[in-house]
């Protein structure tokens, strides 16, 4: 393999400064054609390539976003990336992809590797972790050594910043309302995403839907866990009650719902509705029935997250915007787990 020849090297075989040889490469008005042309075919003669990290630390320009999200396995976050990836295709941007794992010591160090001249921006979601301990410190710490971030679904509230969700409170309202509409009087809750902020807002929109309709809130019926594991293990006690519907916070709850309900006997949406929060392939096509869903538009929420970050990337620094919160409306998608009116 070829040596890459340096700037430095250029400059001296060809007899110019090496301010010459990056303006030239640059394409810089101030050199004229036939030396440009001249520079250009020597470099590619040398194998000369830019040294990115010295041109980010110079001028912060990578045209690179990266990107962090807590989960590569939720199907949401994958049609969140969908999005992202095709704006920035368009827009002349790279896209590097990294997972937290739900670890705020893994976000952390994310962070901090990639900001320290690899990238321009950032989109992502807050780990688990992060929201459990209420620990966004180090969001603050990048933003203010100027890269942005723009966050989605799950978000630092008191950090400041672009960001994009969904109305999950109204959501979880509706949705619940759907339910009372259809005869549904004892409703369960079940969530595994109790921790989460999307997670209590879901919860919440529940609660006030059944004190909107004046349905007392009965405790026996809701399951609110942080995690999939708790969820299901303590699923079963939700059937041995009196439940004519379900409103399930996550893809994973609504699917475990639904399987308990058959396995216990229900029929499903005869005896019981199952409405769940995220349009994930898995519920909506690969089971029987399948599964009434909140869809929450992740490809959109990409797009408009990666438009976002772009837009304040390629802001003069006179016509710096003011942060944002963009809320994107989510559609409830009728399928066989809810019976008709």
């Amino acid at each position: 393999m070829k040596a890459k020849a340096t700037l430095k090297q250029i400059a001296k075989e060809l007899n110019v400064s090496v301010s010459t040889v990056s303006k030239a490469l640059n394409d810089s008005p101030e050199i004229s054609e036939q030396t440009k042309i001249k520079i250009k075919e020597y470099a590619k003669l040398k194998n000369y390539k830019p040294n990115v990290i010295g041109l980010n630390l110079k001028n912060r320009k990578t045209k690179t976003i990266g990107v962090i999200i807590p989960n590569i396995l939720n199907s949401f976050f994958a049609k969140v990336f969908s999005g992202i990836e095709k704006v920035a295709d368009k827009k002349g941007y790279n896209v590097i992809t990294c997972i937290s794992n739900e670890s705020l010591e893994k976000e952390i160090h994310t962070l901090e590797m990639l900001s320290n001249g690899t990238i321009d921006g950032f989109i992502l979601s807050v780990s688990e972790e992060a929201q459990k301990l209420q620990e966004y410190n180090h969001f603050s710490a990048i933003i203010n050594d100027g890269t942005p971030i723009v966050m989605f679904d799950r978000i630092a509230e008191g950090v400041e910043c672009d960001k994009v969700v969904v109305d999950d409170y109204d959501s979880a309202l509706n949705s619940t309302q759907h339910l009372i509409n259809l005869g549904c009087k004892n409703i369960a809750l079940i969530s595994s995403v109790d921790n989460l902020s999307v997670g209590k807002l879901r919860a919440d929109g529940y609660l006030k839907a059944l004190e909107n309709n004046n349905i007392a809130i009965n405790e026996k019926i809701i399951l609110r866990t942080d995690s999939e594991e708790d969820m299901k293990s303590k699923i079963d006690a939700i059937f041995e009650q009196k439940i004519d519907g379900i409103f399930a916070l996550d893809e994973n709850d609504s699917v475990a719902a639904l399987r308990v309900g058959l396995k216990k006997g229900y029929r499903v949406p005869e005896d019981i509705s199952i409405i769940g929060f995220a349009d994930g392939i898995l519920a909506s096509r690969r089971l029987s029935p399948s599964l009434t869903t909140v869809s929450q538009h992740g490809i959109e929420i990409g797009e408009v997250a990666a438009k976002r970050l772009i837009k304040r990337l390629e802001e003069n620094e006179e016509e710096t915007s003011d942060y944002e919160t963009i809320v994107i409306k989510t559609v409830l998608k009728e399928r066989e787990s809810t019976r008709k009116v």
